[in-house]
């Protein structure tokens, strides 16, 4: 560069300098952008830089002052380490394989503790207790402390992860379904703690624009930066920018480790993440090194230091961790004479002793407080740690890290000896649990900051207020049938919604949430009745703005229209359905999703409700293999009520008629948002429109528990059969029992609204006569319902046959299923039907098949109902075509 042009850049410089000292940073940055928009015109674009050097965020002269006292916050952080890694190993030696971490708790310790002293708010506090999402493997140091502060026992401590003992122990990882009281928020299946948390602090902004409630809290996500590369993680933090989220922070632990090995061996995680979510609108802070870094960097005029900082790759900082003094002023410093001149002063062992970010509770704090303070952003903070911190040559900063569960004697002598532990050397080799006297200092200022800033966390706490039921009749309108009119299910659904909606009682505690499919669900008339929800409201005219049915946003509004993504709905879902204990508000989740796209794709989220212990209605629509005519083999579900059946949480039903879906609507609200039942209601609903029967006397106890007979013989010949059929199919089992007629074969035709239920219930029974052999034998619904003789009985449905069949062992001999097994084509329900052999002569000639094996009718009969019906015998079956 010549020295005229040294000379105009420094006149540049010297002129933004004199902008900076007058202390006004909103002027300089207004000044920038003009100088970038007025070079944008004459076609000149400076380059984009997503990333900030790799250097703390806020400098050491911007540090607030720390507010506790750093020496007794030292001495509980280290007594809280000592137990946290006493309770697994202490766990692993009785219990050789019972496993737990010690290394993710090693690198977090400070930020839980500078966050537990002086952030995170109680259920008790004034401003309302806030929401902490806690990194699963972190546990052990979460109990460690819940331990110090008496809120769990010794036994308990001692019993980590070892639940089925007589006296009380810890579940592994954060389990609110395991630890009612204790755990708020399931975290451990990677990724989910995010893009939940992201939701989360959406719906309590929901709550508050809705006037629901005044004061929710903040949203805190401890997340490790080996979880990032789960998609869920990454995959809507836009949202949290684009709303606004400031009540929002993320902070992650950076200690560059995954399971294996490093994270970013390669690269810079801190780096990655912060262009990730810079670029996404969020308020990102960097914490990477520790107070013993400012004097070296302040020396550093000519950047040299902070240059170097920029070339070292993550797996040379996982190196240096490992490594001496000596090889650390070689290898880093070393790269040039000048540096390594700065360090000339500092001897080996302080090298070694230069500290990271995440480690020193001053720059902590700091981060956390700018946090607090930022306005109309969410906060990321990245936190650069060591895995494994404190325990040396056990694992500090290696690969097998992670998975270290067992310490020698002398790893246990140097992990006293780093943190002060008061433990001789004839007990530390027992790894004895370590707490001080109730009367002690550590005990008393620990429970004095938690009393300060609102109680203990974390709690889970379930205090809502019951929610009254509707009046029966706003059920009953759907009993009486539709009086021949086509009606589909989702149809009567969308109106049911609608009338609840409008509830005295219940109305304004539904929450409709939808992901970008209302027309397609028939469910747009929503719009306009309670408006789709938007933090903003509705800053534009919409261009369908002149019709009854437009998109109409609205502050206050009720719907929560996600956008084309399951994830995200169901995440708000989770929001809404543990609002009864997170919040103290009783909610009514009404999640609408292509049935196709629910269990198949968030099935993770859906059992993380069952931990949560959520509350409230999954709906599959455009449910069935065969039933959404035309979309084909990506969009036809005939496997969602199967991958429903392990979720002991949910109950599965697939509703062939607007009755049953009021009676079950109506019972799942009474059970749980009255009885107070912890499940998930999941209800398939169908787009095809056919006739609503009337519901028959006495049907509601069936409904419920899975079978009740619609049409029963009105004599019975001498072959009979029963027909068993669910959602859309069971009109093909109705039009079935007309066919056989002409055959001379009586026959019963039972909707199963829930083979989930029948085998639950069965399975019940069964374990109840075997526990109880000399004693009454009970028999279970199903068993009520199918024992009247007959000589067949034929299950067909819109699901693959594994459903049906899961009730065979108590089916006789005769049982014959027919299903939707292989892949969806594109074509129409009657051919689709036909192809997958559940039509209504499918289900007929299967009832002909059966009675032909066992001689009730003769082949001639056999015979012309195949032809009378069109049975190609020769096909492939659909699962091989």
């Amino acid at each position: 560069m010549s020295n005229e042009k040294q000379i105009e850049l420094k006149e540049w410089i010297q002129s933004l300098e004199a902008v900076i000292d007058q202390g006004d940073p909103e002027r300089v940055q207004n000044i920038l952008d003009q100088m970038q928009r007025r070079a944008a015109r004459e076609g000149i674009f400076p380059c984009y830089a997503a990333n900030t050097p790799y250097l703390n965020t806020i400098s050491k002269e911007q540090q607030p002052t720390y507010p506790g006292n750093r020496e007794i916050e030292r001495r509980i952080k280290s007594l809280i380490r000592w137990n946290a890694m006493a309770m697994v190993v202490r766990a692993n030696r009785e219990s050789g394989g019972i496993g737990g971490h010690i290394s993710s708790y090693a690198s977090a310790a400070t930020l839980y503790e500078v966050a537990f002293n002086h952030i995170l708010r109680g259920k008790d506090h004034p401003e309302g207790g806030d929401q902490v999402y806690i990194q699963g493997h972190a546990s052990p140091g979460i109990y460690a402390r819940a331990f110090l502060e008496g809120r769990i026992s010794k036994e308990q401590v001692r019993n980590f992860r070892q639940e089925l003992r007589k006296d009380k122990g810890l579940s592994s990882y954060p389990h609110p379904y395991l630890m009612p009281e204790f755990w708020e928020f399931p975290t451990v299946s990677m990724g989910l703690s995010p893009i939940m948390a992201i939701y989360q602090a959406r719906f309590n902004r929901y709550l508050e624009d809705r006037g629901l409630k005044d004061q929710t809290g903040r949203v805190f996500a401890f997340l490790g930066d080996g979880e990032t590369d789960e998609p869920e993680t990454l995959g809507a933090i836009s949202l949290a920018a684009r709303e606004q989220l400031d009540n929002l922070t993320f902070i992650v632990n950076c200690n560059l480790q995954r399971l294996d090995g490093p994270v970013r061996g390669n690269g810079k995680i801190i780096q990655e993440l912060e262009r990730n979510f810079r670029g996404a609108g969020w308020n990102v802070l960097k914490v990477i090194w520790g107070d013993s870094w400012d004097s070296l960097l302040e020396k550093d005029e000519d950047g040299l230091l902070a240059t170097r900082m920029e070339e070292a790759v993550d797996g040379d900082y996982q190196k240096y961790v490992v490594s001496d003094g000596a090889y650390i002023r070689e290898h880093f410093f070393g790269t040039d004479p000048r540096l390594k001149e700065l360090v000339k002063d500092l001897s080996d062992e302080e090298l070694q002793k230069l500290r990271r970010g995440g480690h020193d509770p001053e720059k902590v704090y700091a981060a956390f407080k700018a946090a607090e303070d930022r306005k109309g952003a969410p906060t990321v903070i990245l936190m650069k740690t060591i895995k494994g911190y404190g325990l040396g040559e056990a694992g500090e900063g290696k690969n097998i890290t992670h998975q270290q569960k067992k310490l020698n004697e002398e790893e246990l002598r140097h992990f006293r000896t780093r943190f002060n532990i008061p433990l001789d050397d004839e007990s530390v080799g027992c790894a004895p649990l370590y707490i001080p006297g109730d009367d002690s200092e550590e005990i008393q200022y620990l429970k004095a900051r938690r009393e300060k800033l609102g109680g203990f966390l974390p709690e889970r706490r379930v205090n809502a207020e019951k929610i009254e039921m509707p009046d029966r009749t706003l059920f009953e309108e759907f009993y009486g049938g539709s009086d021949g009119k086509p009606v589909s299910t989702t149809m009567a659904f969308v109106r049911l919604l609608a009338k609840l909606l409008r509830d005295k009682n219940v109305g304004q505690s539904v929450v409709p949430i939808i992901p970008d499919e209302a027309r397609t669900f028939g469910m747009e008339a929503l719009f306009r009745q309670v408006g789709i929800y938007s933090h903003v409201g509705q800053k534009y005219e919409p261009v369908d703005k002149e019709t009854l049915l437009y998109y109409k946003e609205a502050t206050n509004g009720q719907i929560l229209e996600e956008g084309i993504t399951e994830a995200g709905g169901m995440s708000s879902f989770l929001a809404a359905a543990t609002a009864y204990a997170s919040h103290g508000k009783m909610m009514l989740p009404f999640f609408a999703f292509y049935s196709m796209f629910g269990f198949q794709r968030v099935s993770d989220l859906i059992w993380a409700g069952g931990d949560m212990r959520a509350r409230g209605f999954l709906m599959g629509a455009t449910a069935g293999r065969t039933t959404l005519a035309g979309e084909g083999l990506q969009h036809q579900d005939g496997h969602s009520l199967l991958l429903a059946h392990p979720h002991p949480h949910v109950r599965a039903y697939d509703p062939a008629f607007a009755y049953e879906i009021a009676v079950l609507i109506e019972e799942g609200m009474q059970r749980m948002f009255v009885d107070q039942e912890d499940a998930i209601y999941y209800l398939t609903i169908g787009n095809e429109p056919y006739p609503m029967l009337a519901m028959p006397e006495g049907s509601r106890e069936g409904i419920i528990k899975g079978m009740h007979c619609i049409h029963q013989a009105s004599e019975q010949k001498k072959a009979h059969v029963q027909l068993l059929g669910s959602g859309a199919i069971l009109h093909e089992s109705i039009r079935a029992q007309e066919l056989l007629q002409e055959f001379d074969v009586s026959s019963d035709v039972w909707s199963v609204t829930s083979y989930n239920e029948l085998f639950r219930e069965a399975e019940d029974v069964d374990r109840w006569n075997r526990l109880h052999r000399f004693e009454a034998q009970k028999t279970s619904h199903l068993q009520k319902c199918i024992e009247e003789k007959a000589d067949a009985i034929v299950a067909a449905s819109d699901y693959v046959q594994a459903l049906p069949s899961t009730l065979a062992r108590w089916m006789p001999p005769s049982f014959v299923v027919l299903g939707t097994d292989g892949f969806g084509r594109s074509d129409g329900r009657k051919a689709l039907r036909n192809f997958f052999e559940v039509s209504a002569e499918h289900i007929a000639f299967g009832a002909l098949s059966e009675l032909a094996r066992q001689e009730k009718i003769s082949k001639d009969v056999f015979l012309q109902a195949q032809k009378k019906w069109d049975i190609d015998t020769e096909r492939a079956s659909a699962i091989r075509s």
